[in-house]
């Protein structure tokens, strides 16, 4: 989560903390695109559960503690919305079951419909039809036609039959799926509820942490040093990092600083912290912004914005799923504060190809965003094609 721009808001009594607990419906009813979301859920919450494994092995404090409040929050939401999914595969499910109920039921009734007419044609040939009569042995040869054509029709009678047997043992087997569905449903909707109410009791124990942190002056200065610790944190780890990265240099087919002015943004969104010092407007403090926390709806797409070599994809304190991406040349760019990572270590991208996803902050949906020459920090609006406003 973005502490680091929750923090202001903390200080003045603003920050609000986001509850939308309903699961985005699913656009399509095809059953391969429910399992595919299925899996990217199953995908995020193993990444809350990194997380949280993670968050065991720092020193405690403030920070740590409101981080473990909201990684619960944020697994149970999960949870919630894969309940709802799942509802949503079970729904469909039922629809194609109806569907393929009311298909049987009109191929039984246009057979039946059938049968009936050509009982009443046989029932008014008669037994034998006109080879009752059999008047003389001149016509006998029509009346061996006639007789082949009465079989047929009598053959036809018993495949029609058997169809229609196959057709209602069908339609029973389809009726305990049904059932089998329902059931499953049914008990889907009461997890989606229990967790439901399980979410609603995690954002009230956020929030009341959260209000108790707007009037504690003093945890609030805790929680900048443990900030200020966090930052100078990650610079160390960035400089090994991308000290070891020279060795593996990735070769980009265009040079990323010929890009200057002309990258495209990582995410759909608005400027909500640009780069840059910023003063505190209650204790006057400094911090620095070493990219840009751009404001965008929670799930969305984050994009690279070049060619490049993944070096990190991992949980990184209170940066939450972090994404580095090596752009060759001493050229690195950042993705902080993702709800999930798409990506691994190791694997070449494109410009375009999918990083993650927005993640949820104190103060919203939020992504991080640097650009990085080695370990200094630029201006990303200034490398980008349509700046954040």
């Amino acid at each position: 989560m973005n502490y680091r721009a929750a923090f202001l808001a903390l200080a003045l009594g603003t920050a609000s903390v986001q509850g939308n607990s309903q699961a985005t419906s699913p656009t399509s009813t095809e059953s391969t695109q429910l399992k595919q979301r299925l899996a990217a859920l199953q995908s995020r919450m193993a990444q809350v559960d990194q997380q949280v494994e993670s968050l065991k092995k720092r020193r405690k404090g403030v920070m740590v503690e409101l981080q473990g409040i909201s990684l619960q929050r944020d697994r149970v939401r999960a949870q919630l919305d894969g309940a709802k999914l799942k509802q949503d595969q079970a729904q469909l499910e039922v629809q194609e079951i109806t569907s393929k109920q009311a298909k049987i039921r009109s191929e039984i009734d246009r057979l039946r419909k059938d049968l009936r007419k050509q009982i009443r044609l046989i029932q008014a040939q008669g037994e034998l039809g006109d080879l009752a009569f059999l008047p003389d042995a001149s016509s006998f040869e029509s009346y061996l036609a006639q007789a082949r054509h009465l079989t047929w029709w009598r053959l036809q009678e018993r495949k029609r039959i058997s169809q229609i047997q196959r057709l209602q043992g069908d339609l029973a087997q389809r009726e305990n799926e049904l059932k089998t569905v329902l059931a499953r449903l049914a008990a889907e909707q009461q997890e989606a509820a229990q967790f439901q109410g399980g979410l609603r009791i995690s954002e009230e124990k956020l929030q009341t942490f959260v209000s108790a942190l707007q009037q504690d002056e003093q945890a609030q200065r805790q929680v900048q040093a443990e900030l200020a610790e966090e930052s100078i944190q990650l610079e160390r780890m960035l400089a090994n990092l991308f000290g070891k990265s020279k060795t593996e240099t990735f070769e980009a087919p265009v040079s990323f600083s010929s890009l200057r002015g002309d990258l495209p943004g990582p995410v759909e969104g608005s400027l909500a912290q640009g780069f840059g010092e910023h003063l505190h407007p209650r204790f006057h403090t400094k911090t620095f912004q070493s990219g840009l926390l751009i404001e965008a709806y929670i799930g969305s797409r984050v994009s690279a914005v070049a060619d490049g070599k993944v070096i990190l994809a991992e949980p990184y304190q209170s940066y939450g799923p972090i994404v580095i991406v090596d752009h060759g040349s001493g050229w690195f760019t950042l993705y902080t504060h993702l709800q999930g990572t798409a990506v691994a270590k190791g694997q070449t991208l494109r410009q375009g190809d999918l990083v993650g996803t927005v993640g949820e902050t104190l103060d919203g949906p939020r992504l991080g965003f640097e650009i990085r020459y080695q370990t200094k920090p630029e201006d990303p609006n200034k490398w980008l094609k349509k700046k954040y406003r």
